[in-house]
């Protein structure tokens, strides 16, 4: 198996990180919190990887952080979830988010995952809530129970709208969402920290 890769980052796409290894170019599936975090191309640097293999494919994941890299490997456990539903999931939503709206078996944010219906969702809080620890998780928590859904079911809309990405804008939109912020406080906090 191979634990990492320390390479040149030759490409970086949605979910999607070409990684130059001595001359080989490593592809690996990678999550939005994970691309968010990674340097421009050009430069080094070191990502923690699993390898799927199976009988038709052989793919890699890859991942910034040993948090999010566990959480992962915890995903796959859950039967209906393979790698690429997990990598998905995680790009959802923060780590601290997603940890926190297992543990809380939040059906409502955890469905609003692109490709995570709500049988599946309930499913992973099932098999998962008691196998997690909010308090490994190293960044601050973001989830908040007193924001305003409507609002930001409306500013993810108007972020999708602008050209931003389901998943990136509704993280966005969850991370800007204080107590009673209306939909446009939250675009202006979400596009003023928005890197692209």
């Amino acid at each position: 198996m191979i634990s990492f890769l320390i390479g040149t980052i030759e490409e970086k796409k949605e979910n999607l990180l070409v990684l130059n290894v001595q001359g080989v170019g490593f592809e690996l599936a990678v999550s939005s919190n994970t691309l968010g975090t990674l340097p421009v191309e050009g430069d080094n640097v070191k990502v923690l990887t699993y390898m799927a293999v199976r009988e038709d494919d052989i793919s890699l994941y890859g991942f910034s952080t040993q948090e999010e890299k566990e959480l992962f490997l915890k995903l796959i456990t859950v039967s209906g979830i393979g790698p690429k539903m997990a990598i998905s999931i995680l790009s959802g939503m923060s780590i601290s988010d997603l940890v926190l709206a297992i543990i809380k078996c939040d059906y409502k944010i955890l469905s609003k995952i692109k490709g995570l219906g709500k049988k599946t969702a309930e499913r992973l809080c099932v098999e998962l809530k008691d196998k997690l620890d909010p308090l490994n998780i190293q960044q601050e928590p973001l989830y908040q129970d007193d924001y305003d859904e409507d609002a930001v079911q409306m500013a993810t809309d108007t972020l999708i709208n602008l050209g931003i990405n389901k998943n990136d804008a509704y993280m966005l939109a969850r991370a800007n969402a204080g107590k009673n912020a209306t939909a446009e406080e939250i675009i202006a906090k979400s596009l003023r920290g928005y890197k692209g």
